[in-house]
């Protein structure tokens, strides 16, 4: 399933490393005046769900066969393993939001950021970032979801995501306690490209 976005319709990539408050930010985004009607894609992923989190709204939660199987049909934007869980971007939903003119804003990894503007040069990637990786490690113990083992693959992988700055659009630091600030900006760089490129047209 391929085609063209109505015109100024965006494709928006949110991306940063494990823990840095992703989800928490587009959950206030989505309740920003003028952000409401964005298409939030749902990810799929093979990994065990969280306590808290609902199929289909979370992620929709994939046995690890009939992930591959979705990706090897085309089904996926992009596709990375990550931290041992397979993730990935449903082609559907990012086609059918441009079409019908709604941005699309994708949560996804460093890694399916690099493919997704391989393919889309025109999306607009906003790299999350914590204040410093020891704030960002305190936030993953916190959430206490992960192994020591998972901890110490998160903190790595963290390093070298963080290396990858220069690759995106904008970098917004999420500080701590200062969640709608920081979905507020992201929202405010939103409405500015939207309005930079009001006539483009996003291919996918």
């Amino acid at each position: 399933m391929a085609g063209d976005g109505a015109p100024g319709a965006m494709l928006v990539v949110i991306s940063g490393p494990s823990g840095v408050g992703k989800d928490a930010i587009l959950e206030v985004l989505r309740g920003l005046p003028g952000h409401t009607n964005h298409h939030y894609v749902v990810t799929c992923t093979t990994r065990a769900r969280r306590p808290g989190e609902i199929d289909g709204v979370s992620y929709h939660f994939l046995e690890p066969q009939r992930f591959l199987a979705l990706r090897d049909a085309g089904g996926l934007l992009e596709a990375n393993e990550v931290h041992g869980n397979w993730y990935g971007t449903p082609r559907d939903q990012v086609v059918e939001a441009l079409a019908a003119g709604r941005h699309a804003i994708l949560k996804i990894d460093v890694q399916g950021a690099d493919v997704v503007s391989s393919g889309v040069p025109d999306a607009l990637l906003i790299f999350v970032a914590p204040p410093s990786i020891e704030a960002l490690l305190e936030r993953l113990k916190t959430r206490d979801t992960e192994t020591a083992e998972e901890l110490e693959l998160r903190q790595r992988n963290a390093a070298a995501e963080l290396a990858r700055l220069q690759d995106y659009d904008y970098v917004v630091v999420n500080e701590t306690g200062q969640l709608a600030r920081t979905a507020r900006q992201i929202g405010e760089i939103i409405v500015l490209e939207g309005a930079r490129h009001a006539e483009r047209r996003v291919r996918i």
